[in-house]
C-alpha cells in the first residue's frame, strides 16, 4: 500500500500548529466538497482531505503518525514497521463506525471515518442521512474600510456600504451579487476601530449562518487636529508676550471654542489639557494643547528697532545651559 503524506495533503510543515492545521483543512474542504466544487476529482480530494484531518488534528494520532518519521514519501510503498501491529486500539474515530478512509489508515488506526469532516459535518437525527444534511458550514467574515473625516468622528454618521456578494442558484452555478448596506457610525470612533456588522458577510453553506462583517475606520488627515486613540492635538500658535506675561486665548475644538488661560513664563512645547474635549467615549478623550511660540517678524524699522531695545533690556541668554 501507497504511503500517506498527510501534511503534504494539507499543504502544511510538518511542524504546523494545531490553528493552521485547521486553517488549511476548512480552506480545502470549501474548494473539494463535492456539493459546491468543479474540480473533476473534488469527491477523491474531499476524502483525502478529511482522511488527513482525521490523524493531523488529534494530538495523539498524530504522534503515532510522525513516529513513523520524515523519511516516507507519498505514493511510496508503505508497510508498517516490525511489531507496529497498528495503532487503532488506543483511539477513538469521530463517526461511528469508520470505513471510508485508506489502507494506510486503516493498517495504523483500525478504519476511516464515514461522512464528512467534523469541522463542517451535522449529523441530523431524522434525515435518513442525506449528504446535503452533513454539511453545514458559516459563512465567511468579510473585511472592508469606510473613510471618515474627524467630525464624523466625533459627531457620529451614516455610511452606504457597496459589496460584492457571491450567490449560488439552483444548479450550483456561482455569480457576483451587488448589495447596499446602510451602516450608522457612532459618535467617538477612533482610528482603526472595528465596526462588528453581524451576519452581512458572506452566506454559509448548507444551511449554515452568515459570517459578519468587520468594518475598519480610517480617519482622513486634518488640517489642524492630530488624534491619539480618542485624544485629539492641537499645536496653538501664541505670541512671545502671551508667552512671557500669560494671557486668555480662545482655542478651537471638535465641540466649540473654549477658553484658555497660558500662564506666564509658557514656553514652546509645553502642554496643557482639556479634560474631555477630545472624542466622545465612557470616558471621553482629552484635547491636548501644545504651545508653539510665534516670532514676528523684524520687517520694518519700528518693529527692528523694537527688537534692538529688547536685546539691549535683556540679560536674558537663551544658550546659558549649553555652557562655555
Amino acid at each position: 500500500m501507497e504511503y500517506k503524506d498527510y501534511y503534504k495533503t494539507l499543504g502544511v510543515p510538518r511542524d504546523a500548529t494545531k490553528e493552521v492545521i485547521k486553517q488549511a483543512y476548512r480552506k480545502l474542504a470549501r474548494k473539494y466538497h463535492p456539493d459546491v466544487s468543479k474540480e473533476p476529482d473534488a469527491e477523491a480530494r474531499f476524502k483525502e482531505i478529511n482522511e488527513a484531518n482525521e490523524v493531523l488534528k488529534d494530538p495523539e494520532k498524530r504522534a503515532a503518525y510522525d513516529a513513523l518519521g520524515s523519511q516516507w514519501r507519498a505514493g511510496q510503498e508503505f508497510r508498517p514497521p516490525p511489531g507496529q501491529g497498528g495503532f487503532h486500539r488506543e483511539f477513538h474515530f469521530s463517526t461511528g463506525d469508520a470505513r471510508g478512509f485508506s489502507d494506510f489508515f486503516s493498517s495504523l488506526f483500525g478504519g476511516g471515518l464515514g461522512g464528512f469532516g467534523d469541522a463542517f459535518a451535522e449529523t441530523r437525527r431524522g434525515t435518513g442521512g442525506r449528504r446535503e444534511d452533513l454539511f453545514r458550514q458559516r459563512g465567511q467574515d468579510q473585511t472592508a474600510q469606510v473613510e471618515i473625516s474627524l467630525e464624523e468622528a466625533y459627531a457620529g454618521c451614516t455610511r452606504e456600504l457597496r459589496l460584492e456578494t457571491p450567490v449560488q442558484d439552483a444548479q450550483g452555478r456561482v455569480s457576483s451579487q451587488t448589495r447596499t448596506l446602510k451602516v450608522r457610525i457612532p459618535a467617538g470612533v477612533s482610528q482603526g476601530r472595528q465596526i462588528r456588522l453581524a451576519s452581512q458577510g458572506q452566506p454559509g453553506m448548507g444551511g449554515g449562518p452568515p459570517g459578519d462583517i468587520y468594518l475598519e475606520v480610517k480617519l482622513r488627515p486634518h488640517r489642524i487636529y492630530q488624534t491619539d486613540g480618542r485624544d485629539v492635538l492641537l499645536h496653538l500658535p501664541i505670541a512671545p508676550w502671551e508667552a512671557a506675561l500669560g494671557a486668555s486665548i480662545q482655542v478651537p475644538t471638535l465641540g466649540g471654542a473654549v477658553s484658555l488661560k497660558i500662564p506666564a513664563g509658557s514656553q514652546s512645547g509645553k502642554r496643557m489639557r482639556l479634560k474631555g474635549r477630545g472624542l466622545p467615549g465612557d470616558p471621553p478623550g482629552d484635547q491636548l494643547v501644545i504651545l508653539e511660540i510665534v516670532t514676528p517678524p523684524a520687517d520694518t524699522e519700528a518693529g527692528k528697532a523694537l527688537y534692538q531695545r529688547m536685546a539691549e533690556s535683556f540679560t536674558f541668554n537663551p544658550r546659558a545651559r549649553l555652557g562655555g
